[in-house]
C-alpha cells in the first residue's frame, strides 16, 4: 500500500508534468468610466519569472515581462484598443488601464509563472448631481382634510442611471432608501418634512461610489425658526381682524348697544 507521503509527492509530481496551475477566484474591479484602475499582483517580480497579461474570451496578449540574469525584457501593446492606455509596473507587473472606456471593460487575465489570477473590470457610467424640487402636487394645508401644519414634501431624482441606490440622509441617519437595477432610468424618492430643523441630503450611490445634494437651510422650505414666526405672523393676523371686527363693531350707528358684544385686541 502506497504511504500518504508517496502519495502526495506523486501528486505533486503529477501537477507539475502535466502543468496543471493554481487558480485563484475572479476578483472585481469596479471603475468609472474616464478614469485609470490598476490591477495589482500584490508580488514582486524576481529573477527567472515570467508574467503575461491577457484579456477577454480570446486570451489576447497585452502586456509581458520577462526576467533573467541578464534580460528584463517589457513588453506592452500599444495597439487597437489599448492604445496609449497601458502601464505596466517593471517591479510588480501590475497593470494599468488609463481612460478606460466600455471596450476596456471584462476579464484580465495574469499568469505569472505556474499560477493565474483573474480580475473582471466592470464599467460604471459617472453618477449625476441629484436635484431637488418642492413638490405641490400633494396634500397641502388648505386642501380638504389635511393638516393645519404645513409641510413641505420635497422630491429627489436623478435621470438615465442604473445599479445605483437614491436615498433621504437626515444628518448621518438614514431616513428612507430605494434601488434600481434597470438600464437607464429615471429615479426619485419623495421626502415629507415640517420644517428643516437638521441637514438633509440627498444620496445616489453605486457599491463604491456616491454623490451628494445637500438641502441648503434657506431652500425650498421653512427652517423651525421660521415655521414658529410664520406662526407668530398667523396669531396676529387674526388679532387684528379681531380688532378691526370691533372697532366696526363700535362705530355701527344701527347697532343696539345692549346686544354687542366686545372683543378685545
Amino acid at each position: 500500500m502506497i504511504s500518504d507521503a508517496v502519495f502526495i509527492y506523486l501528486c505533486v509530481l503529477f501537477t507539475l508534468v502535466s502543468g496543471v496551475f493554481e487558480t485563484h477566484g475572479v476578483k472585481t474591479v469596479s471603475v468609472l468610466e474616464g478614469d485609470s484602475v490598476t490591477l495589482n499582483t500584490d508580488v514582486e517580480v524576481q529573477t527567472g519569472d515570467q508574467l503575461l497579461w491577457t484579456f477577454g474570451p480570446q486570451s489576447m496578449q497585452i502586456a509581458e515581462i520577462i526576467k533573467r540574469d541578464q534580460l528584463h525584457f517589457v513588453f506592452v501593446s500599444n495597439d487597437g484598443r489599448f492604445r496609449e492606455r497601458l502601464q505596466m509596473d517593471n517591479q510588480t507587473g501590475s497593470l494599468t488601464i488609463r481612460n478606460i472606456r466600455s471596450e476596456h471593460s471584462g476579464l484580465y487575465q495574469l499568469q505569472i509563472s505556474s499560477s493565474k489570477r483573474r480580475f473582471n473590470v466592470t464599467l460604471y457610467a459617472r453618477l449625476p448631481i441629484p436635484f431637488i424640487i418642492r413638490d405641490y402636487s400633494h396634500c397641502t394645508s388648505s386642501s380638504p382634510g389635511c393638516s393645519s401644519v404645513p409641510k413641505c414634501l420635497l422630491l429627489c431624482s436623478v435621470s438615465n442611471v442604473r445599479n445605483v441606490s437614491l436615498s433621504w440622509y437626515k444628518g448621518n441617519s438614514l431616513l428612507s432608501s430605494i434601488s434600481v437595477s434597470d438600464l437607464n432610468i429615471s429615479l426619485s424618492i419623495p421626502l415629507e418634512i415640517e420644517c428643516l430643523d437638521d441637514s438633509y441630503s440627498c444620496v445616489v450611490a453605486y457599491s463604491f461610489i456616491n454623490r451628494t445634494k445637500h438641502l441648503s437651510i434657506t431652500e425650498l422650505c421653512l427652517t423651525c425658526s421660521g415655521l414658529f414666526l410664520f406662526f407668530l405672523a398667523s396669531l396676529c393676523l387674526i388679532n387684528i381682524t379681531k380688532c378691526l371686527y370691533n372697532i366696526m363693531f363700535l362705530l355701527c350707528p344701527l347697532q343696539n348697544s345692549a346686544n354687542m358684544h366686545l372683543i378685545y385686541c
